[in-house]
């Protein structure tokens, strides 16, 4: 079997032909038919969504199949059927996916967040130190609820032809990623303010019957 290196497939397009060399997104795998789409996309400028490729009269579909699996070995033809997109429409389509790349970084910052709740939850601070530690989480999470709302009026504010349908398709996707990660933000953020206003209510109780923190402590006070 040959290396990733030298892996290399004739793209024909119409009355276009393209020498590919196809790698794998991972190092030490095998290409896949995505990874050669989306190598087929990069040189031909025909959008992956809009993609149909034919080996040998077959249409191949399974993206995540290996090449080889699919009977594509070294120096194969496959035949590209599919419109490029015109340069207005590949411009939209670049602002989408500066907001899906922004929309990532945004996630990531809920992850943390997610883990931080993990960890106090489990009882990794003290009890003294939680109350402090959820109320900045919470104020973490507002700001990211803010950014991706921010993210979501900057889509919505896109205006594009009817006949940009990859532009429609991408922009309807991330939308509703977004959507599924704000729902993630409530969820994170209403586990958050109980947890501190329950903590919260229970120190002021202890506190007014003239207990210090170390009593509160040390009576391990149930959040």
């Amino acid at each position: 079997m040959c290396s990733n290196s030298d892996f290399v497939v004739t793209i024909t397009h119409g009355s276009e032909k393209h020498k590919l060399q196809v790698e794998a997104e991972e190092d030490h795998n095998e290409p896949t038919l995505q990874d050669m789409a989306l190598s087929v996309e990069k040189v031909t400028g025909v959008p992956l969504a809009s993609q149909k490729l034919i080996y040998k009269g077959k249409s191949l579909k399974e993206m995540q199949q290996k090449l080889s699996v699919l009977g594509i070995k070294n120096g194969c033809k496959v035949m590209l059927i599919g419109k490029k997109n015109c340069p207005e429409e590949e411009s939209e389509l670049k602002k989408l996916k500066d907001f899906e790349r922004s929309v990532e970084q945004i996630a990531n910052k809920v992850e943390d967040v997610n883990k931080e709740l993990l960890a106090i939850q489990k009882g990794f601070l003290t009890k003294s130190l939680q109350v402090e530690a959820l109320g900045k989480l919470d104020k973490r999470i507002k700001t990211t609820v803010e950014q991706f709302m921010k993210v979501l009026e900057q889509i919505d504010s896109m205006t594009m032809p009817e006949n940009f349908c990859d532009c429609k398709m991408k922009r309807k996707g991330l939308v509703q990623k977004v959507q599924g990660l704000l729902a993630q933000c409530d969820t994170v953020e209403g586990i958050s303010a109980k947890r501190w206003t329950s903590f919260s209510a229970r120190i002021l109780l202890y506190q007014s019957k003239g207990y210090d923190e170390m009593h509160y402590n040390s009576r391990e006070i149930a959040l």
